[in-house]
């Protein structure tokens, strides 16, 4: 405990730089870790920063700096975290793989591949596991036979262990009205090291004397991790790092071994999988709506051609502005289906409009791309001018606002340019093949008007 606590006092010199900059109004450190059990070699500290608007750095750059001067502590492991995401508790890097099997032996084997391999990769930072075998420990091997010789019951020998190296409880007393308890305990100097058990005695229950405890017993010196977990009720260990941005993991383990997520990725893999299938059902519902609106098939599809090229934009400007394929941004590209669809409607339903009056199919969509093209233009600046603010605005939760204003923005304004030639291309190759919306009530009408009247 001593040891860390005077590494948590460096650890706080650390931070309190934070305060007098003015990034940060409070630090609070705990030795050891919140809750009951926890182990006396671990410490955290809490650093509550500003609002955005009295502090210049953003969240992930505060963390960053911190990064060298906490790992280049020496004699412990100390490193940055923010806080867990929204629908998570506690503290949770963005990786966290979680390792299944049989035996923790197994898992460790596997554990040290996967870091050794991950470490190879300088993106991955602070790569940790939640199975550690650094708590020692003290293995007794009692010789049976001869504590039975001497009359020695195991459970004496356990007895004077737990006594003498631990502590034991054995009474209560009462003093001006309060209730002590009296705990037995060796002295510190007498507890120190494996050897000390060679003073200990107990008494044999036939002859009356006191034997050595080192006669009886065999110390072997050990270590165990202080937690065994476990995942989807198998024995489990967590593999964890911070990811640097756009980086993806893949990694090959034994087949005996069974791969999850927790923590932020779990939440990735599940949200990356709806939204797959929110995207999925977006495009069928709008080809269905347009396919019942133009009673046709092929029309629609024109239509849709539109929807990849919004999509190419979209990911085409989360690459040069540096942002990711988040959840926020696949909702922005869900929108996208919505917003790209409009440009080829507003050109397929003027040219079926010229069809009806009786232009062909290659005058229909050429007159349909003339004039279509100021309302598809002004419409078009119209929607990338409303998403500015939310990629220029500052302030609590900019950067998910930003991520979608970015898809839309570059989405639209893509798609705008080549939906200009894309859908004029493709309805004059698949329109031939359809008939104008009009064709049967115009027919029905031309054999009305050649049956004679009559009287």
């Amino acid at each position: 405990f001593e040891y860390t606590q005077r590494y948590a006092r460096d650890m706080e010199n650390v931070l309190l730089p934070l305060l007098d900059k003015g990034e940060a109004y409070r630090v609070l450190i705990s030795t050891p870790l919140f809750g009951s059990g926890a182990s006396v070699n671990n410490s955290i500290a809490i650093v509550s920063l500003e609002n955005w608007d009295q502090r210049e750095r953003s969240t992930q750059e505060i963390v960053g700096g911190l990064f060298p001067s906490l790992m280049g502590m020496p004699g412990v492991r100390a490193f940055p975290i923010q806080p867990a995401a929204l629908g998570q508790r506690g503290f949770s890097t963005p990786v966290q793989f979680v390792l299944g099997g049989d035996t923790y032996e197994a898992l460790a084997e596997w554990r040290d591949a996967f870091l050794g391999k991950a470490s190879e990769n300088p993106r991955l930072l602070n790569l940790d596991a939640d199975y550690k075998e650094v708590k020692p420990q003290l293995l007794i091997q009692v010789d049976r036979n001869r504590a039975a010789d001497l009359g020695v019951s195991v459970s004496e020998v356990g007895r004077t262990l737990e006594t003498m190296l631990g502590s034991r409880r054995v009474t209560t007393y009462l003093d001006r009205g309060e209730e002590y308890d009296v705990i037995l305990q060796a002295e510190d100097a007498d507890r120190r090291t494996p050897g000390d058990i060679e003073n200990l005695y107990v008494r044999a229950a036939k002859s009356g004397e006191l034997v050595p405890l080192s006669s009886l017993v065999t110390v072997s010196e050990g270590a165990d991790a202080a937690t065994l977990n476990r995942f989807n009720r198998l024995r489990s260990i967590t593999i964890s790092a911070n990811l640097a941005p756009g980086y993806t993991l893949g990694e090959t383990l034994p087949t005996e071994a069974r791969i999850d997520y927790k923590g932020q990725s779990r939440e990735l893999q599940e949200s990356s999988s709806s939204v797959l299938v929110t995207f999925s059902l977006a495009l069928l519902v709008v080809f269905l709506v347009l396919a019942a609106q133009f009673e046709s098939f092929i029309h629609p599809l024109v239509i849709m051609l539109t929807v990849p090229l919004a999509v190419v934009g979209a990911l085409l400007g989360l690459e040069l502005s540096g942002g990711s394929l988040n959840i926020y941004s696949q909702i922005g590209i869900v929108m996208m289906v919505g917003l790209a669809a409009k440009n080829g409607i507003l050109i397929v339903e003027f040219a079926n409009q010229l069809r009806d009056a009786g232009a062909s199919v290659e005058e229909a969509i050429k007159e349909a791309a003339r004039l279509r093209l100021r309302p598809i233009v002004m419409t078009s600046i119209s929607t990338v001018i409303g998403v500015l603010p939310l990629i220029l605005g500052g302030g609590a939760g900019a950067e998910s606002r930003m991520a979608i204003g970015v898809v839309v923005f570059a989405g639209v304004l893509f798609s705008t340019v080549l939906t200009l030639g894309v859908v004029p291309t493709f309805y004059r190759l698949l329109a031939p093949h359809t008939r104008s919306p009009e064709a049967v009530t115009q027919t029905l009408e031309a054999m009305a008007d050649a049956q004679p009247e009559r009287h």
